[in-house]
């Protein structure tokens, strides 16, 4: 049961304009929501990690018995889908350095609770922009938009959901 089925629950209706303005997150609590995403999905499958204390471009390492070698992760979240160029098909998007020292990247959108998992040549392989020595990936997340541009729409990249990454990166059985 969520926090909004639960509101209901109580004393009386919350309105949707009330639900959005207790749920207004800062940029470093979207940060921390994805790390503590990636983490809750990693741990149920038997895998640990761990917080970094510091910002140096890793924010998880995880550790798994089957490949007895930690991996590092960054962690890149987005709150919601955003429309492209201001007025386009939603779209979730994140920015990389090109010189990450992550073994890893999730990316996650917390509407959904999605998690994206790439090794950091795939993420550099996949993402369609690089601007001062930063990688842009993007894909839409409208099931009915067809893009123009191959590799761009969410449907492309079910692979990568984390769940079906978890037995080929760490080689453990899901």
């Amino acid at each position: 049961e969520g926090c909004a089925e639960a509101a209901k629950e109580g004393s009386g209706e919350v309105s949707e304009a009330e639900r959005k303005q207790v749920k207004k997150l800062s940029t470093a609590q979207i940060g921390k929501c994805g790390e503590l995403l990636v983490q809750y999905e990693l741990l149920k499958c038997g895998i640990d990690s761990a917080q970094m204390t510091t910002d140096s471009g890793i924010d998880l390492v995880a550790y798994s018995s089957s490949i007895q070698k930690p991996l590092t992760i960054q962690v890149k979240a987005n709150e919601r889908p955003k429309p492209a160029g201001g007025k386009g098909p939603l779209t979730l998007d994140w920015w990389l350095p090109e010189n990450s020292p992550a073994d890893l990247i999730a990316v996650v959108d917390l509407t959904t609770d999605g998690i994206w998992l790439f090794r950091r040549n795939e993420f550099s392989k996949h993402a369609q922009q690089r601007s001062k020595g930063q990688l842009h990936f993007y894909f839409y997340v409208d099931p009915k938009y067809i893009p123009k541009n191959k590799g761009t729409h969410m449907n492309e990249f079910a692979d990568f959901v984390i769940c079906n990454r978890i037995a080929k990166i760490f080689r453990q059985p899901i």
